[in-house]
């Protein structure tokens, strides 16, 4: 009887054929069954389809079935928990010295290794990039964060099609593949449902996503994505926090995972939104903390530096670097100052306490379902230095500071007891942030110091690693992560991935220190960079620039050339851990070459041109689908529209128009606002009258008010600001109108000067996230009439 099947066959690309016949590594079970499993050589991704070995008759009863096999990994091949937390450097955790236990690290280094030589970038988006693909920062389009990005390659914040991530490459060779917490590597101006999807997690190869979006939000009231979902599990629960409900997620998706394929290994990306601003800790976790940063953060780098010594993951004969003229020594404080300041300080310690005891949640649901020893788990403590971003006074909302501004102590008192509840959004003194950093120079945004770059990492995998709390101090950086993973795992990088060849992982394997702690470093040259601060690593050599403005100052102060106008310094590693003894006058023809293998590294990486701009590159023009236009339209409700599809109305003259009509028994509810509780503005009727409220991040609230209620029928309401522009935060003048009559006029002295709060939404008809002014109104205080339109007009 004639054989379709062999037929069929003859139709399919025997190059394919063969192609996946050569590839198949290990079969378990019957080729053609239903159980059957096979690895794949994975250099070529997706693998190309079977072919079909069973026969085709002309009924059932004639033909014989044939399954392709389930791709699977490598036999033994672990199950992995990549951890990181944010603004974290290297003094923060117990684990490295620090004075704030982190019992679940100290877990994973007392049964596996501690890294006592392992970088970052310096910032966020940047470290994040460089973690998933294996590959620097700029050669995947994040040489700064998403929202400063710039139309040249290695600042767009396009990772690309070129630049496949570990979750895309475990996923496609058998691996169930999550992520859980901050995201930051999605274009800020692609958050909204419009997509594309492709750089949101489950677009760059992870099966299920849980988190936020950008760099930062809200623990409490979380701007918060169950895959492309925006959704709100803290409503209506006032002890709702996102630390824990993120622990929560993976636990159950674990379970759930082994549950329904026990033998499927799993790569769990964890990464929660601790400890950046707004240091969101409970309440139980603050209380732990009461007093025990009374001593100043002078007193707090000498206990960190001996705690370093005595567990040895700082050499014995480190120096400890000097503290900087430029923050004061806490003995100068006035008792006010310094009690704001230990306040501070206990809230972000119990921010780290408690976010570690999540990630030990997490650890020990892996270790209940007996997979801990065939786990390979990497727990990154920061993925940049501690942020400086809370400027020399810290802050109830971190808004402030980031816009460039400062709170003066008497103001930020009226916060002390409600310091990290959902009422602030508060961020620490520089000073406690440089002494979190020790025994280095710097903090987060220098790429230049080991402030801003070395981080606390460990890493287990009792089933592999035998040397149960040892110590290793190769030289290493985040895009060594990926190929660690790829040599435990028994899987190549691919050469393609759906038809785009690959860039190269530049990126090298730690696994050879494993098993040796003098192994020289696998790692010789490493380059670093970020807003015109640079390094170079060679060898055991150092040189870098010195920063020209402190991080804290956000950008507003006049920077000098990018390119001649920096000092550099030199530092002989081997002999000075902690970058205290600059050599660039002793020995000027090393540093010489040293900056000559910068330039070489920078143009191999896409580091040029290089800019050290900041707040100008916050307001750059991208492509998103609010580029170039002047004039927005919307009807009926509509809520969640990320503000970098919004019309942006920062440092610019604007109208809104709604054309509304007003329910029988008067009017009453939001029209539009974009922000909320920190900042932006709310156009609403309050028991029918019209009112614009501006909010200043918080700081103050002007206010615009009808006096008369809105009559049944018809209306519409004008309000229309002119800027006292051009510049950052200027004041100007907002007149109300109803049906063309003026109501109200009032001059303000300034708006927000560049940004609008990243994790509230642009809502037309609603509020869906916290109000500019709760003493008017509850979210999510809906409209009860009909919007027939509301337009906004932007002017230059």
């Amino acid at each position: 009887m004639l054989r379709l099947g062999t037929l069929f066959l003859a139709t399919l690309s025997l190059t394919a054929a063969s192609t996946y016949c050569a590839r198949a590594q290990q079969v378990t079970g019957e080729l053609g069954s239903p159980s059957a499993t096979t690895t794949i050589d994975g250099r070529y991704l997706p693998n190309p389809p079977a072919s079909f070995d069973g026969e085709i008759g002309l009924d059932a009863k004639s033909s014989k079935s044939y399954w392709p096999p389930q791709i699977v990994p490598q036999k033994g091949a672990p199950n992995i928990l990549l951890i990181m937390t944010d603004d974290a450097g290297y003094g923060v955790s117990g684990t490295f010295g620090g004075v704030i236990p982190t019992p679940a690290m100290d877990r994973v280094a007392n049964t596996g290794l501690r890294f006592t030589q392992f970088h970052s970038t310096a910032l966020c988006s940047p470290t994040r990039a460089a973690l998933i693909t294996g590959r620097n920062h700029h050669s995947v389009g994040f040489g700064v964060i998403s929202e400063q990005a710039t139309g040249f390659p290695g600042y767009d914040s396009i990772i690309g099609v070129d630049n496949a991530t570990i979750g895309e490459i475990l996923k496609q060779n058998g691996y169930a593949t999550s992520w859980f917490g901050k995201n930051h590597n999605t274009p800020a101006f692609q958050y909204s449902t419009a997509g594309p999807f492709n750089q949101w997690p489950t677009g760059m190869g992870f099966d299920y996503f849980y988190g936020f979006m950008g760099g930062d939000t809200n623990q409490w009231e979380p701007y918060l994505f169950q895959n492309t979902t925006q959704i709100f599990p803290w409503v209506g629960k006032p002890d709702y926090n996102l630390i824990t409900d993120e622990a929560d997620n993976a636990i159950d998706h674990i379970k759930q995972l082994n549950a329904a394929a026990p033998d499927k290994p799993f790569f769990v990306y964890y990464v929660p939104g601790a400890t950046h601003a707004p240091h969101h800790p409970s309440k139980e976790w603050i209380d732990k903390f009461k007093g025990k940063f009374d001593m100043g953060w002078n007193e707090l780098r000498e206990q960190i530096f001996a705690n370093q010594k005595r567990l040895g993951v700082i050499p014995a004969n480190t120096q400890l670097t000097a503290w900087p003229d430029s923050l004061p020594k806490w003995e100068t404080l006035d008792a006010d100052s310094k009690k704001l300041f230990a306040r501070q300080a206990e809230v972000y310690a119990a921010y780290v306490a408690y976010s570690d005891y999540e990630i030990g949640r997490v650890i020990q649901a892996v270790d209940d379902l007996g997979k801990l020893d065939n786990t390979l788990i990497i727990y990154i403590e920061g993925d940049n230095g501690t942020s400086a971003e809370g400027s020399v006074l810290g802050t109830p909302n971190e808004l402030i500071t980031i816009e460039g501004m400062q709170m003066p102590v008497a103001e930020q008192m009226k916060f002390y007891d409600s310091w990290g509840s959902n009422q602030t959004y508060p961020h620490m003194s520089v000073a406690w942030s440089w002494a979190f950093d020790t025994p280095f120079k710097w903090t987060k945004q220098v790429a230049s110091h080991f402030g801003g770059t070395r981080q606390g990492m460990a890493m287990s995998w009792p089933a592999r690693i035998k040397d149960a709390g040892g110590i290793r101090s190769q030289f290493h950086h985040v895009i060594d992560i990926v190929p660690t993973i790829l040599e435990a795992t028994g899987i190549e990088a691919p050469a393609m991935v759906d038809g785009a060849a690959q860039k190269p992982i530049e990126g090298v394997s730690m696994a050879y220190s494993w098993d040796n702690a003098q192994a020289p470093s696998a790692r010789k040259t490493q380059y670093f960079e970020m807003f015109g601060n640079r390094g170079i690593y060679n060898d055991g050599w150092y040189a870098c620039t010195t920063p020209p403005a402190a991080p804290w100052l956000m950008g507003t102060t006049t920077m000098p050339d990018v390119v001649d106008g920096y000092t550099w310094e030199l530092y002989n590693l081997t002999e000075d851990y902690s970058q205290n003894n600059d050599l660039a006058a002793k020995n000027p023809d090393k540093l010489k070459k040293m900056q000559e293998l910068f330039l070489m590294e920078a143009a191999k990486y896409d580091v040029f041109p290089l800019d050290n701009s900041i707040l100008e590159r916050l307001l750059t023009p991208r492509p998103s689908a609010t580029a170039g236009r002047k004039e927005f339209a919307y009807s009926g409700v509509m809520s969640g529209i990320p503000t970098s599809n919004a019309p942006n109305v920062v440092n610019r003259s604007y109208t809104i128009t709604a054309e509304v009509s007003i329910p029988e028994g008067g009017g009453e509810g939001m029209l539009v606002t974009t922000g909320g509780r920190f900042g932006g503005y709310g156009f609403y009727l309050l028991k029918g009258k019209p009112v614009f409220l501006y909010n200043f991040v918080n700081m103050a609230r002007f206010r615009w008010e009808g006096q008369d209620a809105l009559s049944a029928g018809k209306h519409i309401l004008v309000f229309d600001f002119k800027s006292d522009g051009p510049g950052f935060g200027k004041g100007g003048t907002g007149i109300l109108k109803v049906d063309d009559k003026e109501v109200a006029n009032e001059k303000i002295p300034h708006t927000i000067p560049a940004l609008m709060p990243w994790d509230e939404t642009f809502d037309v008809g609603v509020d869906t996230r916290t109000g500019v002014d709760e003493t008017d109104y509850q979210v999510p205080f809906a409209f009860n009439g009909e919007i027939a339109k509301l337009t906004v007009n932007l002017q230059p």
